[in-house]
């Protein structure tokens, strides 16, 4: 026998298995460092993650998003089961791009929106409009306040402009597609806008209970994140409301416009409790409703001003006036979410600014600042597992106060993965915007979008 020959194959073969042992054992999902990623890369990683929060994290029986999800399995009262209409349709957008992409297969896909439907279809709702939260074992409402037990107009809104989205992905296609979309088509035409008007006034209220009426009593004035609210409700083919409730109502006959500079940045809207507002603000009704081009007489670009409201923002945390640790050109976006004091909504004011970074502020303006949101993504993806965890960027943290939960929240996670997907496609603007029921909503408001 040749010994040098078996000594040889001994070394190849102990090479073999400690090459083996490596790949083997190697983290499968670690993160790779943000240096060696493409944007594209980045982005992708990010939406995946972020998608899965919705679709690994969904909340079993209704397949709805869950309001909110600890790593750390503590939660307050109500606990993993309660579901969130608004953050639901976020989710449901971001399962649509994940679709789109081969996260899931489209046979897969259509199963989930199946289950979406058939909970949405037998859960409470009141006149049409859905409550804030659900048990999603049930479907039975879930109050968010004490007299917050009913229909809730705006969070029904946003799950409308996720709903109208998969309308118009599924309406063309398979048979059981078609169906799908025309059971969707029938939740939608059941929406009592003109209820919420409170005995037809020009003016949509946000909430109505069977228990408590309109105790409640608020009614919508912008500027805040209800754009959607009204242009959809002008748009219901069988319960849509007269323009003037968005001239009225909306606009309060024009008093809405406002020019004025805020961090030397100009603004041409009035922001609902101040000269400017969260980030939010700039998200929640642009995930369908496509800002690019979009104007009417109370605002020349719905672009324009929302990109003008993230650098606001932007500029804002550079300046730091309050010196927070951790702030500037990389890690910036002021917007609501959990906060070292109970959830708040942080925005680009001393009053409003308590040392916590979101990170749905900063990467969910992707569409109107990329190149400065990319900029922050690849900082907050550096910063590693502190931020980063199974189900994409973790809600919010501090670092003035070293301050780093492992907490997620379906409103904040949804626009992460919807707006990132625009920015790369333009998927779910395409979708919402050529629904018919949109297009006449928008024209019988006066809005000029772009051709």
């Amino acid at each position: 026998m040749n010994i040098q020959l078996v000594t040889h194959n001994s070394k190849l073969l102990f090479f073999l298995f400690a090459l083996f042992l490596l790949v083997a054992c190697k983290p499968k999902d670690k993160p790779s460092s943000a240096a060696t990623l493409t944007d594209d890369a980045l982005m992708d990683t990010v939406q995946r993650r972020t998608f899965n929060y919705f679709w690994e994290a969904a909340e079993p029986n209704s397949g709805l998003a869950r309001e909110r999800y600890h790593m750390d399995g503590e939660y307050p009262a109500g606990g993993p089961e309660i579901v969130t209409s608004g953050g639901s349709g976020f989710g449901i957008m971001a399962i649509l791009a994940g679709i789109d992409r081969g996260y899931v297969s489209r046979e897969e896909g259509l199963r989930r929106m199946e289950k979406i439907v058939r909970f949405l279809e037998k859960a409470d709702r009141f006149k049409g409009a859905y409550p804030h939260w659900w048990n999603g074992e049930t479907g039975r409402v879930q109050p968010f306040g004490q007299k917050d037990n009913g229909g809730d107009l705006v969070e029904t809104a946003f799950l409308m402009q996720g709903l109208l989205a998969v309308h118009q992905y599924y309406a063309g296609g398979s048979t059981e597609e078609k169906a799908l979309a025309a059971r969707i088509d029938k939740l939608w035409q059941e929406v009592d806008w003109n209820w919420y008007r409170r005995d037809g006034q020009n003016v949509l209220y946000w909430h109505w209970s069977p228990e408590y009426g309109w105790e409640m009593n608020f009614p919508v004035h912008g500027y805040n994140e209800c754009l959607i609210m009204y242009i959809l409700a002008a748009a219901s083919p069988t319960h849509g409301v007269p323009a003037a409730v968005y001239h009225e109502g909306w606009a309060q006959n024009g008093a809405i416009v406002s020019p004025h500079r805020v961090e030397g940045i100009e603004l041409h809207l009035r922001y609902q409790g101040g000269e400017v507002g969260p980030l939010f603000w700039a998200q929640y009704s642009f995930l369908g409703l496509d800002p690019v081009g979009l104007k009417d007489e109370y605002c020349p670009s719905y672009f324009n001003e929302m990109r003008n409201l993230t650098l606001v923002n932007r500029e804002y945390c550079i300046r730091n006036p309050k010196h927070y640790k951790g702030y500037g050109a990389d890690c910036w976006g002021l917007t609501a979410s959990y906060s070292v004091d109970g959830y708040a909504a942080h925005g680009p004011l001393e009053r409003d600014d308590r040392g916590v970074i979101s990170p749905t502020a900063a990467l969910s303006s992707i569409v109107y600042t990329p190149d400065q949101s990319l900029q922050v993504m690849r900082h907050l993806y550096q910063m590693g597992d502190k931020v980063f965890g199974p189900y994409g960027f973790y809600d919010a943290f501090s670092e003035t106060a070293d301050w780093y939960p492992k907490r997620y929240l379906a409103i904040d996670q949804g626009p992460i993965a919807v707006m990132i997907e625009n920015y790369r496609t333009g998927l779910l603007w395409k979708l919402f915007m050529s629904h018919p029921d949109v297009q006449n909503g928008l024209k019988k408001l006066g809005f000029n979008v772009k051709k």
